[in-house]
């Protein structure tokens, strides 16, 4: 079990919330294609669960639990635009913190803000991501909050990927990071489910140990 993940009931739980939602689609025989290139048998998109009240409760309380057990000196929560926006002003509100967000590239106008919302030097924070992949986008935005003054406690995420790269990459950076579900429990609950054969298995679980050199099903 990835020691990562809150617990296994919250892994295997939240794994089957997102597909029952189909916030997250698996696909051998049609690979989605992402902006990187990389050709992959599973499409994420959590911003599907804002759409289910239970759910979207659900995943707001156990990122709370994440941040009140791992990150309880947090001063503030900050969002990565933009799915992590929604997220992050959800558990602000229920652990009565101040929120901002981190946009990808500054305002192109007014006060060109990279970061929008109120933020006191020192400020330690917590930053929300609906989806860790590689990294990429959290470690910008983290990079933003450390270079205007914020302490990064850590990062929150519902789900994970799982790739090496990512974990080398947080680590590099000395971001602590948690998630609710991650790449395993959903194979598990899709094979339960039968989203997905069990002759299916070996070629995805190939794609997330290579991504980009993953030849299909």
């Amino acid at each position: 079990m990835d020691n990562n993940v809150n617990a296994f009931a919250t892994g295997s739980e939240i794994a089957r919330d997102l597909l029952d939602a189909k916030a997250i689609k698996l696909s051998l025989d049609k690979p989605f294609q992402w902006s990187s290139g990389w050709h992959s048998p599973i499409y994420c998109d959590n911003r599907v669960t804002l759409s289910y009240p239970d759910i979207r409760r659900k995943i707001k309380d156990r990122l709370c639990d994440l941040v009140k057990k791992h990150f309880s000196s947090a001063d503030a929560i900050a969002g990565v635009a933009t799915a992590g926006i929604p997220q992050g002003a959800l558990i602000a509100d229920q652990l009565n913190l101040p929120f901002l967000y981190v946009r990808s590239k500054p305002k192109g106008h007014g006060m060109e803000n990279l970061i929008e919302g109120r933020m006191e030097k020192g400020a330690r924070i917590v930053v929300v991501e609906d989806l860790i992949s590689t990294g990429g986008s959290s470690l910008k935005a983290i990079e933003a909050l450390r270079n205007n003054g914020a302490e990064v406690l850590g990062l929150v995420a519902i789900f994970s990927y799982g790739f090496d790269l990512a974990a080398q990459n947080f680590k590099d950076s000395n971001v602590a990071i948690q998630y609710l579900s991650d790449y395993n429990y959903l194979l598990e609950e899709a094979l339960k489910l039968n989203y997905i054969a069990e002759e299916q298995l070996e070629s995805l679980e190939s794609w997330r140990k290579d991504p980009a050199g993953w030849a299909g099903f």
